[in-house]
């Protein structure tokens, strides 16, 4: 099989959709048709890309780094031969733009002002994924970045669509004078006496995730103190020893903090890029999409834990 970008589409729709079921709804393939189009994808590829679940399939390290490669080739095959729309100036618009907790907007604001100059942005900080969907239910705001997980996807009317930018590992930040602080990689059964900074309820399915993944692991947090604050005050706390916190895996950590993979990568959290359907157009949808996915892209080559991470585990899979 030579690979062509009809098959870097498939690999990204399974990704975004987290299901080869909806995938193939959505590029209009039969399940089947599709599952038979992964399975020749994955080998070319020469090792699995997806992790089968009940719930669905997420992505394997390697897959994560193939779909991330991916994503930027078709960007650039997208952009072959487009030029700047001519003629006269048009009026700007506004887009209202909510997001929740993610390093991936101010790179997407960038983005999109380069793709779309005539777009200006009105954004809006909301920390619950659930209360993105009312605001766009509602029409108080035109597009969002939210999140959900695993088995617990976003849930929403036909008024409002949703594509996946990325799904990504969760990490743990530690101070760096912690008992684990040099491993490669830390169990959460070996941090279940720890005091825990956990974020508040995000209606999307947190911190249900985490509490069922401790349980997993087979403790209960002792101490958990409920936070919803700025990364450099979160951080600050972790550097002096009051506890120790789940983070983005793309998270820079400030002196006397570090970050670490949880071992077997026990939580997930996939980012989305989510919009009202009557308010924006396609190439706008477009350039909000490709712009966050490029800065995610960026922010992930600033990351050595993470970068780390993928290359222990493809090399354990013998990638």
């Amino acid at each position: 099989m030579e690979l062509e970008l009809r098959h870097l589409r498939v690999l990204c729709a399974i990704a975004d959709a987290g299901s080869v079921g909806r995938a193939a709804a959505e590029l209009g393939y039969s399940q089947p048709a599709m599952s038979t189009q992964l399975r020749r994808i994955e080998r070319y590829f020469g090792d699995s890309l997806f992790e089968r679940g009940p719930t669905g399939v997420r992505l394997t390290a390697y897959g994560f780094e193939v779909v991330a490669q991916a994503r930027d080739v078709l960007t650039r095959a997208d952009a072959i031969g487009r030029r700047p729309a001519s003629g006269s100036a048009t009026e700007r618009r506004t887009l209202r733009v909510a997001a929740t907790n993610s390093p991936m907007l101010a790179g997407m604001v960038a983005g999109v002002r380069t793709r779309l100059p005539d777009v200006s942005l009105e954004l809006s900080s909301v920390y619950a994924s659930s209360r993105i969907v009312e605001l766009l239910e509602e029409g108080v705001v035109d597009a969002a970045i939210a999140a959900d997980y695993p088995g617990r996807e976003l849930e929403h009317s036909d008024a409002v669509a949703h594509r996946g930018i990325v799904t990504e590992p969760t990490f743990v930040a530690l101070p760096s004078r912690h008992r684990l602080a040099q491993r490669a990689q830390v169990a959460l059964a070996d941090l279940a006496e720890e005091a825990w900074f956990v974020t508040p309820d995000d209606g999307a399915g947190w911190p249900g995730v985490f509490y069922s993944a401790c349980t997993a692991a087979g403790f209960t947090p002792a101490v958990v103190h409920e936070f919803l604050g700025d990364q450099q005050q979160l951080q600050g706390m972790i550097a002096e020893g009051l506890g120790v916190a789940v983070v983005q895996p793309t998270m820079r950590p400030v002196p006397d903090v570090v970050v670490k993979p949880l071992a077997g990568t026990p939580l997930w959290c996939r980012y989305v890029l989510a919009w009202r359907r009557a308010a924006v157009a396609e190439d706008t949808v477009e350039a909000l999409f490709q712009s966050a996915v490029e800065t995610h892209r960026q922010l992930v080559g600033q990351s050595p834990h993470l970068k780390a991470w993928a290359a222990r585990t493809w090399s354990a899979a013998g990638g």
